[in-house]
């Protein structure tokens, strides 16, 4: 039950004549970032605001947009700048004096004129305002939830797919790795065999050719890397299935998983499982790319 940490989501409620429309919209980061924009007028609901979003959502860089308007008669009152309305008439008759032309400046000309009208928006009930901003504000994260989710689901198909891919190369890599302990006795076991002649070979002593493939076999035993594989991908698919906030625990498994296959690669000394380590670690990137989107 993984979520992606992009989304969108819309919340739109009307209450008598008082409108509100809230967007949201987040993408990925680390933490819980929240940006809010909404008239001056909700400040005092800034902290509820992040709250829900917080507790919701958890993580992602998320822009909320408050959207208001009351078509109401009480809504918002017109006033007039009574003086700057007469600076400008008189100017306007002054202008026609000097210049010898009618005085046609009429009052929807000076109606017009930068801040001689402004509309204000009347005191609110914050009571009542809280709860239907808040009740519209969980509607627009009911959505983004909502496309999360599908996002998430998504990612989790896809990345649960890649898992599979991870075992099946480890499954190839621990069905070669005797045959290339192997490969190196019967391949020392020629080299000596060529060098040494039937009365030197009566000689050698078999228990150093022994020695030297253990030795070998201890250079390049990968039986503890592949257990651990084994168990960081059933704890992979584990996590997956969890609720909540799952990115940052899949974060950490991929670079436990990565190290595993890292040593791997240092270890081995065969061109088939080194192939397959390649093929690993190309794999593992891409599963580290889409967890950086899990919540």
């Amino acid at each position: 039950m993984a979520y992606s940490m992009t989304g969108f989501g819309r919340g739109e409620k009307v209450f008598d004549t008082r409108k509100y429309n809230i967007e949201i919209k987040s993408v990925n980061s680390r933490f819980c970032d929240i940006s809010i924009r909404m008239p001056r007028m909700f400040n005092y609901l800034d902290g509820d605001i992040r709250r829900i979003i917080t507790d919701r959502l958890l993580r992602g860089k998320i822009d909320v947009f408050v959207n208001y308007e009351d078509q109401g008669e009480a809504g918002q009152t017109v006033t007039v700048n009574s003086g700057l309305a007469k600076e400008y008439s008189e100017a306007a008759k002054a202008i026609s004096a000097v210049t010898g032309r009618e005085d046609d400046f009429g009052v929807s000309r000076i109606a017009l004129m930068q801040d001689v009208m402004s509309v204000t928006q009347n005191e609110i009930d914050e009571e009542a305002a809280s709860k239907e901003l808040l009740e519209t504000l969980n509607l627009a994260v009911d959505g983004m939830l909502a496309m999360r989710k599908r996002e998430g689901d998504n990612l989790v198909a896809s990345i649960l797919s890649k898992i599979d891919s991870l075992e099946a190369l480890r499954a190839e890599v621990v069905t070669r790795s005797p045959l290339v302990i192997e490969a190196y006795k019967a391949k020392l076991t020629n080299r000596i065999n060529e060098i040494l002649t039937s009365d030197q070979r009566e000689f050698y002593d078999d228990n150093r050719l022994a020695a030297e493939v253990a030795i070998f076999a201890d250079k390049c035993a990968i039986d503890e890397e592949m257990a651990r594989l084994s168990s960081h991908f059933s704890q992979a698919r584990k996590i997956l299935a969890e609720e909540g906030s799952v990115g940052k625990k899949m974060d950490f498994l991929v670079q436990e998983i990565n190290r595993e296959v890292n040593t791997t690669g240092s270890k081995a000394n065969d061109i088939e499982i080194t192939s397959g380590v390649l093929s690993m670690k190309n794999i593992v990137e891409e599963i580290r790319e889409q967890i950086q989107n899990l919540v």
